[in-house]
């Protein structure tokens, strides 16, 4: 019989965030397989838990997971830990998740700690709707097409960003985005917790010596969102809009042919 893969959060900062169920499998396990071992070491040892430990980075992902799923069709079980919050999130583990399904082998997520629904439940930002973006591409090409389509989004956007690197981050957004209302939070869980609020400007002027693990939460397009919603009307609806606006008729039709993205002649022809 095939063992059980399990995914278990781990705290991103305060050890007691740590649930019950999380230290029983860790307990119960036969292999656990950490990011960084001697990191998970240190949460081993304040559990008093004595377990083999097999290193599963990012750059060993690929030549690991056969070998741990070779030991999963053995019958063990195995617990995969990053070095904190939850696996496979900005971590490594979809590759092994992927390959464990593909195996028949069960997978079994244990829930906890994460570090980016901790950030947005106490940003104050509309969590209704948002998109998790993890960390942002290096390449100088790539991170101008992402951010050419974070332009557009109109959910709440969740960043992953080092303290090296927050700054010039925050400069792209500014730049890129637009000066939209922002929360940094820093340090989560952790004695020096800090969660900054406003808009991007300011927070850049406040982060003069950042250190720290950062969360940005970005308020989304809100011009996109109202433009989508009046797109969404009657087009004699969207007219009256413009109309109340103060626009004059020429005015409103090339408006709404900009908002639908249709030729600026389907739009006076309707309206002839």
């Amino acid at each position: 019989m095939y063992g059980i893969l399990y995914l278990v959060a781990t705290p991103i900062g305060n050890l007691e965030d740590i649930t019950i169920r999380a230290i029983n499998t860790l307990k119960n396990v036969d292999v656990i397989a950490a990011e960084d071992t001697r990191h998970t070491l240190k949460l081993l040892n304040h559990l008093n838990i004595s377990k083999p430990l097999i290193s599963f980075y990012r750059h060993n992902e690929q030549i690991k997971s056969d070998n741990i799923i070779d030991k999963l069709k053995s019958g063990e079980n195995i617990a995969l830990v990053s070095d904190a919050g939850t696996p496979a999130i900005s971590d490594p583990g979809s590759i092994l998740v992927k390959e464990a399904i593909e195996n028949n082998i069960k997978v079994i997520s244990i829930p906890g700690p994460c570090a980016a629904i901790t950030a947005i439940t106490s940003s104050g930002l509309d969590t209704s709707e948002f998109s998790f973006i993890g960390f942002l591409p290096v390449n100088k090409k790539l991170r101008k097409e992402k951010f050419s389509k974070l332009s557009q989004e109109t959910k709440t956007l969740i960043i992953y960003e080092a303290p090296h690197k927050i700054s010039s981050t925050l400069n792209d957004i500014l730049e890129n985005l637009g000066n939209r209302k922002i929360v940094v939070c820093r340090e989560l869980t952790k004695i020096h917790e800090e969660i900054l609020r406003g808009n991007v400007s300011e927070i850049i002027e406040l982060l003069s010596n950042p250190k720290g693990e950062f969360i940005i939460i970005l308020e989304g397009n809100k011009s996109q969102e109202e433009e989508n919603e009046l797109c969404n009307l009657s087009l004699e609806d969207h007219y009256s809009f413009y109309q109340k606006e103060g626009l004059d008729k020429k005015e409103i039709i090339k408006q709404i042919a900009k908002d639908r993205k249709v030729p600026k002649n389907d739009i006076y022809k309707y309206f002839l």
